[in-house]
């Protein structure tokens, strides 16, 4: 089901598409890609929203940074001094964050109008990103198919070609608050990685991925979030096919379980401690499954190149459940 979400300044409609199966109902907006709200029952049958979201189209507007539940690229998380060196010739970006490039830069994939076509059990949004867009090379034809499964499970497809040498990293950057409301800190996590990208002061990674032994970064046993994260998590599996199983968040007080497969080598944990008014710091826990920060300055890490002749594809599962 889709319905009218507003109107962009240019006179550009927005939509937004509901889609229920298995006990969830999701909605999600051509702007953006956003996913704007969760609904997921309790133990006790009750449904909450738990994701963070605005109510109208000018919420988003004016209050952009957050990126909620947002569709973000071409490059998800942080290029080191907005620019980066592919063939031999140096790729100029739009700096958003400092001197850095972070989620595809001030004018993202976040901030685009999508095309939006329904497919069995969910929408397939598409775009064309025009060579240049954002200081990116090559002309990039990209879509992310967003379905529920028989148990509700939100499961979300990335494709993209190109027809010049480039570099792709998509994800969504959900906020999750499987209460429904108040700070999430209070929530469990498990993360499958025994390593993580250590960070200089403008959040880039410096030096190679080291051991979470010892450190309030091992997920490895679940245990209460708490605050102040914003890391990459280096996942045991590497980057597969299929999608895997990685991480469970879960809420003690009301039974809601978030679960996440990815085909992702990388998991970016993000307390929101800095979310400003309208939002509340640390009302929500994004956990963005992408590849790794600063990867096409990185050769060290695993490569985020996309060239002519070739398919990017990325896929992530949010399994919902209450125990």
């Amino acid at each position: 089901m889709s319905e009218p979400f507003g109107t962009l300044s240019d006179g550009t409609p927005v939509h937004r598409w509901t889609l229920e199966r298995g006990g969830v109902r999701v909605r999600v907006l051509s702007y953006g890609g956003i996913v704007q709200s969760a609904e997921v029952p309790d133990r006790d049958g009750r449904r909450a929203d738990v994701v963070l979201g605005f109510a109208d189209l000018e919420g988003y507007l004016r209050h952009p940074e957050p990126f909620l539940g947002a569709l973000v690229g071409r490059y998800a998380n942080r290029i080191a001094g907005a620019r980066f060196t592919l063939d031999g010739h140096t790729h100029t970006l739009e700096a958003n964050d400092g001197p850095n490039t972070l989620h595809g830069g001030p004018h993202g994939f976040d901030k685009r109008v999508w095309h939006v076509d329904p497919v069995e059990h969910g929408v397939r949004l598409s775009r064309t990103s025009p060579d240049g867009e954002g200081g990116f090379p090559g002309r990039l034809e990209v879509s992310a198919t967003y379905t529920l499964d028989a148990q509700g499970a939100l499961r979300i497809a990335y494709e993209a070609v190109t027809d010049a040498p480039t570099v792709v990293n998509l994800t969504n950057h959900s906020y999750w608050n499987l209460a429904g409301a108040g700070h999430a800190g209070g929530h469990e996590l498990r993360i499958a990685a025994s390593r993580y990208t250590p960070v200089d002061g403008q959040l880039i990674p410096a030096g190679p991925p080291a051991d979470v032994d010892g450190t309030r970064l091992d997920f490895r046993a679940a245990r209460t979030v708490g605050s102040g994260y914003d890391h990459n998590f280096v996942l045991d599996k590497g980057a597969t096919e299929a999608p895997v199983e990685v991480a469970e968040l879960s809420d003690p007080a009301s039974g809601r379980v978030l679960t996440v497969a990815t085909t992702e080598p990388g998991l970016q944990l993000y307390t929101a401690d800095h979310l400003g008014a309208p939002l509340s710091p640390g009302a929500g826990i994004a956990l963005e499954t992408q590849a790794f920060p600063d990867s096409p300055n990185r050769p060290d890490f695993p490569s985020t190149e996309l060239r002519p002749g070739g398919v990017y594809t990325s896929e992530t599962v949010y399994g919902f459940s209450a125990r």
